[in-house]
């Protein structure tokens, strides 16, 4: 079985769990606790076919478990692995008839989203098709790597001490809490752990072009599909924002949606119609 196979086969697995799961705990986050543990599998199932002799890959290998060590740190405390669904999930399913739902947790929820975790590690594949001697540029790519873990724990922990302080006020009785987090790393970027979780898979891809070259391309389309889906999350989430929080509009328009840029002049910004990006 060549490496490629095994890794579907996992996937397989791993999907016919996911929604045999949600269908008899009728909770549709199984793929958000894979969702830390995949990818990095996958990635050490290259470097193991290639017998841990390429530096490049192994070192590919060990930065997505680092990567996968710090979301499933982060995960668990917010409760992920104790039954805590998604609040997405509960939203659209109430907007959507048992059928009409159901069939959206197994094409999407299921399928699509563990293909995806597939395809974000493919730039393995394709870095252990071409084996070459480590490059300065790796060495680059895997501190700039670091730098987004760094990046993604901080604005993690931002959120996480945030969302404490909001319980606590909401369980005194304090109505006046902010509801939304607009400070630290959020005052820069209104999802900035978006932004280094998607420049963290771009990395990998660029760890795939630097061995590969141009023959890394087509796993480009991994990162790209993730990017996509953080758009259309992204969207979907604010607009639940905006219904809860008036607040939130004028943060919109002051604020970049995913990368960190200086903040705009709500004052002189036109006034539009609600932005949901």
């Amino acid at each position: 079985m060549s490496a490629l196979q095994l890794v579907v086969v996992i996937a397989g697995v791993a999907s016919a769990l996911a929604w045999i799961l949600s269908l008899f705990t009728r909770d549709t986050s199984w793929v958000d606790r894979l969702w830390s543990l995949l990818p990095e599998t996958y990635v050490w199932v290259f470097a193991a076919h290639a017998g841990l002799r390429d530096a490049r890959l192994d070192l590919m290998a060990v930065l997505t478990a680092l990567w996968g060590a710090r979301l499933t740190f982060n995960f668990a405390r917010k409760g992920g692995y104790r039954g805590v669904e998604d609040y997405r999930w509960a939203e659209l399913r109430s907007r959507m008839s048992p059928a009409l739902f159901q069939a959206f947790n197994l094409v999407f929820i299921v399928l699509i989203q563990n293909a995806l975790l597939v395809a974000i590690s493919l730039p393995a594949l394709a870095a252990a098709e071409h084996p070459s001697d480590l490059h300065p540029l790796d060495i680059i790519l895997g501190v700039v790597f670091l730098a987004c873990l760094c990046g993604e724990t901080v604005a993690d922990e931002q959120q996480w001490r945030f969302q404490r302080s909001k319980a606590a006020a909401v369980q005194s009785g304090n109505a006046s809490h902010d509801g939304f987090l607009d400070t630290g790393l959020f005052r820069f970027s209104r999802h900035p752990n978006y932004f280094f979780e998607l420049a963290q898979w771009w990395l990998v891809f660029a760890f795939a072009a630097s061995a590969a070259g141009l023959h890394a391309l087509p796993s480009g389309l991994g990162p790209l599909l993730l990017s996509a889906l953080f758009v259309g999350s992204t969207r979907f989430t604010e607009q639940i924002s905006v219904a809860k929080y008036p607040g939130y509009v004028d943060y919109q328009r002051r604020t970049s949606p995913i990368i960190p840029w200086f903040t705009r002049d709500v004052a002189n910004a036109p006034r539009t119609a609600p932005v949901t990006e």
